[in-house]
C-alpha cells in the first residue's frame, strides 16, 4: 500500500460525517471520495471536505479504486450495501449495527471470509480512555474476581422501523462492553416496556448470567435525554474492588474494598482529546489503519458486531417467552 491510504466513506449522514472528519483530516490517508443516496446530500459532504461525491458504489469502486471503505448509513440499511462491497472485495469499516438479523450477519461474515477481507465494526466505546484503563486494572487482578457488572445508557430516540432499535442500534455498545470487560453473557431474561409508542420497545431491562459465575444488569432507554449528567453508567465490581465509568470519557473511579479513598480518572485541562467521546472513533481508527497496514485482523472484527446481535436476539426470545434464554457462544 502507498504511504496515504485512499479512503472512501459511504454515508452522507451526521455520523458519516465524522467519518469524513476523521479521513480528511489525518496526514497517513487521503479521503478520495464520499458516496450518498442523493447527489446534493453527497455533493455537500463532498465539497465540505473537499473530495469527490458519488451515488453509485461501482462507479466510485472503479474511478477511485480505495484501500478501504467504510460504511455509515441508516441503522436498517447496512446489509444490501455492505454485500455489495464485500463482493467487490472491498476492506470493510463499518458502523453498527452489523444488521438486524442474524442470516444477514451469517451471510456477510461468509462472503467476506471467503474472500479474506478486512472486515471491522466500529464498537468505539472500547477505546475510551476509562474503559481502557478499567481493563487493564481488570486483568492485573486489582478487581479481584467479578461478581456483578451493571450497565445503564440512554437517550433520545432513533426511530427507526424495528420495534427493538433501541435494543439492537444503541445497546450493542452495552452488550460489547460487558462481555469485553466480563466475559461471555451465557444467559439473559428480559422485561420491556412499550409505553411511549406502542409496539416499539423503548426501554428495556436485562438481568444477565456472566460465564465466570457473576451477575449483570443492563438498562437501556430511548425515554431519557442525553443532555441529563450520568446518562451512561457502569460499574463493575469484584470481590477486592470496583470500577465505575461515568458518561464513556467522563470519569473512572477505581476503588478498593474497605478503602475510603479512591482513585480517579479525568482528563486534564489541556487533554481535550481524551474527554471527547467523537476522539474514541480517531482512536479505533489508528488501530484499524495500523491492522490493515499490517496485513492483520481488525482490532474489532466484524464479528464481534455479529456476537451482539445474536446476544440481543437472545434477549428478544426471553421478553417475548417471558423464560431464561442461553446466550453462550456456542449455544
Amino acid at each position: 500500500m502507498d504511504a496515504k491510504l485512499r479512503v472512501a466513506v459511504v454515508g452522507a449522514g451526521q455520523w458519516g460525517d465524522q467519518h469524513a472528519r476523521v479521513f480528511a483530516h489525518r496526514t497517513d490517508t487521503t479521503l478520495c471520495a464520499i458516496v450518498g443516496r442523493t447527489p446534493e446530500r453527497a455533493g455537500a459532504r463532498a465539497e465540505a471536505y473537499g473530495t469527490t461525491a458519488y451515488t453509485d458504489l461501482d462507479e466510485m469502486l472503479d474511478r477511485e479504486q480505495p484501500d478501504l471503505v467504510t460504511v455509515c448509513l441508516p441503522n436498517e440499511a447496512h446489509f444490501e450495501p455492505t454485500m455489495h462491497l464485500i463482493r467487490r472485495g472491498a476492506a470493510l469499516l463499518v458502523e453498527k449495527p452489523l444488521v438486524f438479523e442474524l442470516h444477514e450477519a451469517d451471510a456477510l461474515l461468509e462472503e467476506a471470509a471467503a474472500r479474506d477481507l478486512f472486515f471491522a465494526i466500529n464498537l468505539n466505546h472500547r477505546y475510551a480512555e476509562p474503559v481502557q484503563r478499567a481493563k487493564r486494572a481488570i486483568e492485573a487482578g486489582e478487581l479481584g474476581e467479578l461478581v456483578f457488572a451493571d450497565w445503564r445508557f440512554g437517550g433520545e430516540p432513533n426511530w427507526g422501523t424495528s420495534p427493538h432499535a433501541n435494543l439492537i442500534e444503541t445497546q450493542v455498545h452495552g452488550i460489547d462492553m460487558l462481555e469485553h470487560l466480563c466475559g461471555p453473557i451465557v444467559s439473559v431474561m428480559c422485561q420491556m416496556y412499550d409505553g411511549t409508542r406502542p409496539g416499539t420497545f423503548t426501554t428495556l431491562a436485562v438481568a444477565l448470567e456472566l460465564a465466570n459465575g457473576a451477575v449483570g444488569t443492563l438498562l437501556g432507554t430511548y425515554d431519557s435525554s442525553y443532555a441529563y449528567p450520568d446518562t451512561h453508567r457502569l460499574e463493575i465490581n469484584g470481590t477486592q474492588g470496583r470500577a465505575l465509568i461515568q458518561d464513556t470519557v467522563r470519569r473512572l473511579t477505581l476503588s478498593r474494598a474497605g478503602d475510603e479513598t479512591s482513585q480517579v480518572w479525568e482528563a486534564g485541562y489541556f487533554n481535550d482529546e481524551a474527554r471527547s467521546f467523537h476522539s474514541t472513533f480517531d482512536r479505533h481508527v489508528d488501530a484499524v489503519l495500523g491492522a490493515l497496514r499490517a496485513g492483520q485482523e481488525p482490532p474489532v472484527h466484524a464479528r464481534a458486531g455479529r456476537r451482539a446481535l445474536a446476544v440481543a436476539h437472545g434477549i428478544i426470545r426471553s421478553a417475548e417467552q417471558g423464560t431464561r434464554v442461553g446466550t453462550a457462544p456456542d449455544a
